[in-house]
């Protein structure tokens, strides 16, 4: 089984990022990485004021139910690509795109750094380009896309059995 780093960029809802959260600690991820205007938990040496940590630690809490105590959450303000690849990860994007992979069809190495991006833009083109791969799951109804939280269970479903 792959070791799984989730990043989640610029995801707006706090309680998408609780549903994340509940979803990769069923499914054994250890570390997330929120970046960029990501709501996050209460972290260690958390710089936010505490009516700010403690209304989004509430919100997250309403959907993760617990699961952000068993994660290692960081934030960054930036993503810093080349330290994970560093580090032995493959950064692979959830996204549709004209060179993306079918999900089923994607080889999962040792370490993946899987990225999630914004509710209604996805992941930028300026990450994508820095991607290893960029992975997708197939759509057979009307509507182009999953809810963020909804495709990460997926995925992660995809990746770990």
């Amino acid at each position: 089984m792959s070791e799984i780093l989730l990043i989640l960029h610029n995801i707006r809802s706090a309680f998408n990022v609780g549903s994340i959260l509940r979803s990769a600690e069923g499914f054994g991820v250890k570390k997330i990485i929120c970046s960029g205007y990501t709501p996050y938990p209460k972290i260690e040496n958390d710089s936010r004021l505490p009516h700010i940590y403690k209304k989004l630690t509430s919100q997250i809490h309403k959907s993760s139910l617990g699961a952000e105590d068993f994660l290692d959450i960081k934030h960054v303000d930036e993503l810093d690509f080349n330290k994970l690849k560093a580090e032995g990860y493959k950064i692979i994007a959830l996204e549709q795109n004209k060179s993306s992979v079918k999900i089923k069809d994607f080889e999962a190495p040792s370490k993946i750094a899987l990225l999630l991006g914004e509710e209604v833009h996805g992941v930028s083109k300026d990450h994508l380009v820095l991607c290893d791969k960029i992975v997708e799951i197939p759509m057979h109804g009307k509507k182009e896309s999953f809810n963020v939280a909804v495709a990460c269970a997926i995925a992660l479903y995809v990746m770990v059995t």
